[in-house]
């Protein structure tokens, strides 16, 4: 281990582990206090230090339990709003990762399906590293023409990475040029193939898009000839694998969803567990629809947003 390595753990050591102040430190080791700040804020960015609040909010607590006994979830996991929107995806990503190393830990894993995304490229990072060679990660959706590292094919492929799993794409654009084309092109042989593992996935890790320019799909994703507008018009609130919902959480009669080279929303709810991390108020409409249309199992959310998509949820039901 390098000298500046070993100095900064063994500040990391004392101020964390031994409680002692950022002045004691310098006073001990002989650094000024300047550096032994920067060392622990480099300690922190590194990974060399890892900080885990296990005290949970009590309103978070019980609006898992809601989600759960209204919307029929296996689970739910609520973290905190931040004060920054900014922060949401980061944060939630986080969450997801540590939430799927657990599922492959304890569960017999053999396929996962991905989606795209930042909150996905966080989970990823967050992921715990292993080898897990009999796990077969997949792109559940098809790719964006344009090179992004939120892209289906990056997360795929990262996620495997982690994992030391095996790795395949739907190596096709996510939005096909009409449906004719649409069904040419899934109907290949390796297309074929490619939905086969789709369908044989024991969790889907996914994310769901709104319709404003802070969504991805919407600002790198749609096609030229279809504007959001047409979509709004549509009563399409929002998409999950590339597939616009209405707020019931019904397919919107739109020509864009017989154009997407994914599988059917009914292929998606046959996934025994399929996990949406998601958040932000702007997605709260599109989180309600799919609540609305059971095509989730492990709902992972910031409280605003989980609470008002409740809300949503249950207007709904109400009439």
């Amino acid at each position: 281990m390098a000298e500046e390595d070993q100095v900064a753990v063994r500040v990391a050591w004392l101020y964390y582990m031994e409680g002692l102040t950022q002045d004691g430190i310098a006073t001990k080791l002989g650094l000024t206090r300047l550096r032994v700040n920067r060392l622990l804020g480099e300690a922190r960015e590194s990974g060399l230090v890892s900080i885990k609040i296990n005290s949970r909010h009590e309103s978070c607590l019980r609006l898992e339990e809601e989600l759960r006994s209204v919307c029929g979830l296996r689970e739910a996991t609520i973290i905190p709003t931040p004060e920054s929107p900014e922060l949401i995806p980061v944060l939630l990503g986080r969450t997801a990762g540590e939430y799927l190393s657990k599922h492959i830990e304890t569960n017999r894993v053999r396929g996962v399906g991905v989606g795209w995304g930042a909150t996905l490229r966080e989970a990823i990072r967050h992921v715990a590293p292993g080898q897990w060679p009999e796990v077969h990660v997949n792109s559940m959706m098809g790719g964006l023409t344009r090179g992004l590292e939120i892209n289906t094919f990056e997360t795929a492929s990262a996620l495997a990475a982690r994992l030391g799993a095996q790795c395949s794409y739907l190596a096709a654009p996510l939005y096909a040029g009409s449906a004719r084309s649409r069904d040419t092109i899934v109907s290949q042989d390796v297309f074929k193939e490619a939905f086969g593992q789709i369908a044989a996935n024991d969790v889907a890790l996914l994310s769901v898009g709104d319709l404003s320019t802070r969504s991805l799909l919407v600002r790198y994703g749609l096609p030229k000839d279809v504007p959001v507008a047409e979509l709004r018009q549509a009563k399409a609130v929002g998409d999950i694998i590339g597939q616009f919902l209405d707020r019931h959480g019904n397919p919107v009669k739109h020509a864009l969803n017989q154009r997407v080279v994914a599988p059917s929303l009914e292929e998606l709810a046959r996934i025994p567990t399929v996990i949406v991390a998601s958040g932000g108020e702007n997605k709260a409409p599109i989180i309600a629809a799919v609540l609305r249309a059971r095509l989730l199992s492990v709902l992972i959310c910031d409280e605003q947003t989980a609470r008002t998509a409740l809300k949503l949820y249950q207007a709904l039901q109400e009439r």
